[in-house]
C-alpha cells in the first residue's frame, strides 16, 4: 500500500515544470471530488423522490455512468505526483541509493508506455463516438434519458494525457537521481519514514498555533 511521501522543490527547470503542472492536476482532482459530491446529492434526490413521492429521478443510472470516468481517473495524476497512489512498497521501502532510483525509473517507464498506449486507444474510442453532423455531436447516447456519451469518453484521454506529462517529469527526475546518485531528488515522490511523517505533522501543528 502507499505510504506518505514528500516532493521536494528547488529552482531547477525540472522543479519549475513540476510546479507548473501541479495546478492542472489539482483542478482535475477537484473535478473528481465535485463529481463524487454531485452524485451524493443525486442519490439523496432520487431516494427521496422514490420514498415520499413514488417518483425516483429519471436517468439516475445514466448520470452515474457519465460521471464514473471523472470519479475514477481524473485525479490519478495528482496522486501519482505525491506518491499516494496505491502501490506495494514492502520491497521498495527497503531500497536505497541507485538501486531505489533504478527500480523507480523502471516502474515509471513501464507505466508511461502503458499510459501512452491507453491514451491512444482512449482517444480513438472517443473519436468513434463524436460526430458534429449528428444531434449533440454524438453517435451514441445513454439508454434511459439519452445523455451523449462522448464527453465521458473524452475524459479518459485527457486524464491519461495529464498523467503522461507527470510520468515524463518523474522519468527525468528518477533518471537524474540514478545518474547523479542524488540523495533527495526534486519533482519525484520521496517515501517518508514514520518518524519523518510525525516530524512534519508536528511542525504543521506548531505552525497552526
Amino acid at each position: 500500500m502507499a505510504g506518505s511521501a514528500a516532493v521536494l522543490e528547488d529552482s531547477s527547470l525540472l522543479s519549475k515544470l513540476d510546479r507548473t503542472l501541479l495546478p492542472l492536476e489539482r483542478f482535475c482532482a477537484l473535478l473528481s471530488g465535485i463529481a463524487i459530491f454531485s452524485l451524493m446529492f443525486l442519490a439523496v434526490y432520487s431516494v427521496t423522490g422514490r420514498k415520499f413521492f413514488a417518483s425516483p429521478m429519471m436517468g439516475y443510472v445514466d448520470y452515474i455512468e457519465a460521471a464514473m470516468p471523472i470519479i475514477a481517473i481524473m485525479g490519478v495524476s495528482y496522486v501519482q505526483r505525491d506518491g499516494t497512489h496505491i502501490r506495494m512498497d514492502m520491497l521498495v521501502s527497503k531500497l536505497r541509493g541507485r538501486v531505489l532510483w533504478l527500480f523507480e525509473l523502471t516502474s515509471v517507464l513501464l507505466i508511461l508506455v502503458l499510459i501512452l498506449s491507453l491514451t491512444w486507444g482512449a482517444w480513438d474510442h472517443f473519436d468513434r463516438s463524436f460526430d458534429c453532423a449528428r444531434p449533440l455531436c454524438s453517435r451514441d447516447s445513454s439508454i434511459d434519458v439519452g445523455i451523449p456519451i462522448w464527453p465521458s469518453k473524452l475524459v479518459v484521454p485527457i486524464a491519461f494525457g495529464v498523467l503522461a506529462l507527470r510520468l515524463i517529469l518523474q522519468t527525468i527526475g528518477f533518471g537524474r537521481a540514478f545518474v547523479l546518485n542524488l540523495e533527495n531528488p526534486v519533482a519525484v515522490p520521496l517515501t517518508l519514514t514514520v518518524a519523518e511523517q510525525a516530524a512534519i505533522e508536528a511542525a504543521s501543528m506548531e505552525g497552526a498555533d
